[in-house]
């Protein structure tokens, strides 16, 4: 039993797993807080749709979650899902962080049916990305990529479902834009970076260094962010931005 317990380090073993059910638990909260956002927003912009349907006689759609939605959710998360196993390089960033157009089938979702469903296509496009391929960076760069992704699709959709025209469409996508870089650059700079430092048990500068390797004028994490982790954002999100906003039209009678 000595012998064992010095193999397998049992004290390590279980700093470990505790470790890993915390950052799971966080996770988890993070989601459920995103989606209380979301579903805040969506009630108090259909109750103010509903004022003015009843002022035009006309009506409104009462349920959130619909067969069809959940449907069309599924069907756009799965799409979502394969789109985030093709990955690019950038050339202004360190190796690990890429960017794909995961986000785009969960754009199209939120425009079509708000901020809950795409919370909601943007958490299974996540499940469906593990199944197929699992995690190489411990469900670090999966929590990145809801987070950031949720901070483009619930802003943009809750501006678009205000008042459904291609101008608020615009806003939305630019005001979803700034929220992804903000959000992203702050979130990786407070706790991703750290997270990943921790559960891979290296030293912060190991991963400052990896974006020196890059750009000479990164030296410590607020330069790491500035100059690796914004402009990853500012590109993703105009990127996603403007293939919705010319393919969605087309698409909405179809998805709708």
């Amino acid at each position: 039993m000595v012998l064992a317990a010095s193999y397998f380090n049992l004290p390590t073993l279980w700093a470990a797993l505790k470790d890993n059910i915390i950052f799971f638990l966080q996770f988890i909260l993070i989601i459920a807080l995103i989606a209380l956002v979301a579903l805040f927003a969506q009630l108090l912009i259909r109750k103010q749709n509903e004022k003015k349907a009843l002022a035009s006689g006309q009506t409104v759609e009462k349920k959130i979650l619909s067969s069809r939605m959940i449907a069309v959710t599924g069907v756009l998360a799965a799409i979502a899902g394969v789109l985030m196993l093709f990955e690019l390089p950038l050339f202004f960033a360190p190796s690990f962080y890429k960017i794909d157009l995961s986000e785009l089938p969960v754009l199209i979702c939120s425009f079509a049916y708000g901020p809950v469903a795409g919370v909601l296509c943007e958490a299974v496009k996540i499940l469906v990305k593990l199944v197929i391929k699992g995690t190489s960076t411990a469900f670090v760069g999966e929590l990145a990529n809801f987070v950031v992704g949720c901070a483009l699709i619930v802003p943009t959709s809750i501006v678009y479902h205000i008042k459904k025209n291609r101008k608020t469409a615009l806003i939305g996508c630019i005001v979803g834009t700034a929220f992804i870089t903000v959000v992203g650059t702050l979130f990786n700079a407070v706790y991703l970076l750290p997270k990943f430092a921790e559960l891979y048990g290296m030293d912060i500068s190991v991963l400052i260094g990896m974006g020196t390797e890059v750009n000479s004028h990164v030296k410590d994490i607020p330069t790491f962010v500035i100059l690796c982790v914004a402009p990853l954002n500012i590109l993703k999100g105009t990127v996603v931005s403007v293939i919705t906003m010319f393919i969605y039209k087309p698409l909405r009678h179809v998805i709708k």
